[in-house]
């Protein structure tokens, strides 16, 4: 597979040019970045199956984020009921993308963005614009850092989360008849539609999962970081889908793995890890990162136009 080559590459590139690339602090600082990334990378995939798009997912879970924080700490309700809140709050962002795109037929690019405003300025309302904590591993809640984050003996706990989420979202997609029907839509809404099966339910059902995944991630941002900060998000979701279409899911629909998007995930987080390997600072991380999102589209056009070609040889 061409994304694993990649991974293979990148990985050897910076373990000769980085400093203390190789070590274990770092192997984990890999890990622990591709915690949420991964998240939103496997629930967005089910979306671009689809033909679809879901640009919402970054702003969705710092705003989930934000919500189970402003509950936490100003409202002193119980952390597990804010857990709740946080993934209820994201697959809800989620139903809505999907009716927008479905019920109300508007472009998804367009209601994603739309949703994705939306959460950027109602997690600044709900907050006051201010940044809500979350418990440490030494504060009384201190399981939520041992749990979601790491073991006081520095155990990734997201790792573990990310693979058991990676297995089930395999099976679903490969499995039952959502998966069945998110690749079916994507590659032929038209033939699904003349054969009895309502496609926008299922449409509607990716972006559900899509913003499942995002409620899922803000919890493992929230207890990476501790603090989550109003206004921020922008980006994440640009490397999630950048993520998805490096691991050689087509932004066309119809094609796409959740292991090539696992793939790369790990590709995007080495490239971050690595670049401050080389003690580059943060500008040419994000000008990097962006020739990467630039690369991973010029190679999905690349493969649907050979795609089209064979089909046109076949006819």
């Amino acid at each position: 597979m061409l994304a694993f080559g990649a991974l293979i590459i990148l990985y050897l590139f910076f373990a000769i040019m980085g400093k203390n690339f190789t070590s274990i602090p770092t192997t984990l600082n890999i890990l622990a970045s591709s915690y949420f990334v991964g998240f939103l990378a496997i629930g967005v995939t089910f979306v671009i199956i689809t033909g679809g798009i879901d640009l919402s997912i970054g702003a969705v879970m710092m705003c989930s984020a934000l919500v189970g924080g402003q509950l936490y700490r100003d409202m002193g309700l119980p952390l597990w009921i804010c857990l709740i809140t946080i993934i209820g709050f994201g697959t809800f962002s989620g139903l809505c993308n999907g009716l927008l795109v479905t019920k109300m037929k508007l472009p998804p690019f367009i209601a994603t963005l739309g949703v994705m405003m939306i959460s950027l300025g109602l997690g600044s309302i709900i907050t006051g614009t201010s940044s809500k904590y979350y418990p440490t591993i030494l504060e009384p809640d201190g399981w939520f850092s041992r749990v979601f984050f790491r073991t006081e003996g520095g155990f990734p706990m997201g790792a573990m989360y990310l693979a058991v989420f990676f297995v089930v979202a395999l099976v679903i997609l490969g499995r039952t008849k959502i998966g069945r029907y998110v690749y079916a839509v994507g590659s032929n809404e038209e033939a699904v539609r003349l054969s009895g099966v309502k496609a926008d339910s299922w449409k509607c059902a990716a972006y559900v999962i899509s913003g499942f995944s995002a409620g899922v991630g803000a919890i493992f941002y929230a207890a990476t970081y501790t603090v989550v900060i109003p206004n921020t998000g922008n980006g994440l979701e640009l490397q999630a889908i950048a993520a998805v279409v490096i691991g050689g899911t087509s932004l066309a629909g119809g094609v796409g793995s959740l292991t090539g998007t696992i793939i790369g995930v790990f590709i995007m987080s080495i490239l971050k890890n690595g670049l401050i390997s080389m003690s580059l600072p943060a500008p040419y991380q994000t000008f990097f990162t962006g020739v990467v999102v630039i690369g991973a589209v010029l190679l999905d056009i690349y493969r649907t136009k050979k795609a089209n070609e064979v089909k046109k040889v076949k006819q």
